[in-house]
């Protein structure tokens, strides 16, 4: 199953369009809806290429640490970024607590519900303006936020875990050295499980929040309604988000 491809912007590593991931009613439009990792170092060249695609709001998942130590590099663009961290730290640094990604991302789901239903009451409010989602690695609040969003739209379920999955091919080498290298400064060491919480995305970890979701709602359209979303909402997520056949 094809699934969106990275976008090749300037200073980042998992920049997508999650565009042409097919829908019960259609197909997810094109320079609506991206994702990526940190955007603390795009420079010139990624600030025009956010301006070529049409990015005009930013949902920024991390936290006021993260976002300070890392701050995002758009100055000059007219975009509008909204902060929203889903918890205090990365998944990486939760990971280095113990916890698992399948444990992470019930946490995600259940105890900071309300976080990700205003994540996607943006999204469904965006109008003409592309939005993008990332966090430090875009991968673990970005993944579950991308992924309920889309499900909830009726995107293919294999093909979010599909795009989720991803991500894993995306980080690897270059990025993810550099954040070995980054947390061993803090004492951590390197090891396989290290590596899985920074830059993995196996399919079962995003399939256990889906699963998580679906024991207590049902889907993820009734997950949403109950933690605050309104049915209108929902509506223009939809309309935005697919081109119906």
């Amino acid at each position: 199953m094809e699934t969106p491809t990275r976008i090749p912007v300037a200073g980042t590593y998992n920049f997508r369009d999650v565009g042409g991931l097919p829908a019960a009613t259609g197909t997810v439009r094109d320079g609506v809806l991206f994702r990526s990792d940190g955007l603390y170092r795009i420079g010139d060249e990624g600030r025009e290429q956010l301006r070529e695609l049409g990015v005009g709001i930013v949902i920024d998942l991390r936290d006021e640490q993260e976002a300070a130590r890392m701050p995002d590099d758009l100055d000059g663009l007219d975009v509008e970024v909204l902060r929203l961290p889903v918890f205090e730290g990365s998944g990486a640094s939760q990971g280095a607590a113990g916890i698992s990604l399948e444990a992470l991302y019930d946490r995600i789901v259940t105890l900071h519900a309300p976080i990700v239903v205003d994540a996607v009451r943006e999204i469904a409010s965006a109008g003409e303006r592309g939005v993008l989602v990332h966090c430090t690695a875009g991968k673990d609040r970005t993944g579950v936020v991308i992924a309920i969003t889309l499900l909830a739209v009726g995107v293919d379920r294999d093909a979010v875990i599909e795009d989720y999955a991803r991500t894993e091919g995306n980080l690897a080498g270059e990025w993810l050295e550099e954040m070995i290298e980054l947390i061993g400064r803090y004492g951590v060491p390197d090891s396989p499980a290290l590596r899985t919480l920074m830059g993995g995305s196996p399919r079962e970890a995003i399939e256990s929040a889906i699963e998580t979701i679906e024991r207590a709602h049902g889907n993820t359209r009734e997950y949403l309604l109950a933690s605050g979303l309104s049915l209108d909402e929902l509506a223009r997520l939809e309309q935005l988000l697919v081109d119906a056949d």
